[in-house]
């Protein structure tokens, strides 16, 4: 482990780094307390993909007909308003 101080980070941070990668540990410190830890990162482990999970979220020909169907008139009515609610 490896102490340095916050002067000393901010002038060699890309050193440090490299210095982390290779495994080391460095502690950052004010005056000689101690006030950050420099690590490695773990990898994060990306989930394994599973072809055709979602195979049971597809719609039948007649369910997709239904959510691509024009509205009505009635249904443009509800979602613009008719032309009496324009005037009040």
């Amino acid at each position: 482990m490896k102490y340095v101080t916050i002067h000393e980070a901010k002038t060699q941070l890309s050193r440090l780094i490299r210095e982390v990668e290779a495994g080391g540990e460095i502690v950052i410190r004010r005056g000689k307390e101690p006030v950050a830890r420099l690590i490695a990162e773990k990898p994060v482990a990306k989930p394994k993909r599973k072809p055709g999970q979602w195979a049971d979220l597809r719609l039948s020909p007649e369910e997709n007909a239904l959510l691509v169907a024009p509205m009505t008139e009635e249904e443009l009515a509800d979602w613009y308003g008719s032309e009496e609610d324009m005037k009040a």
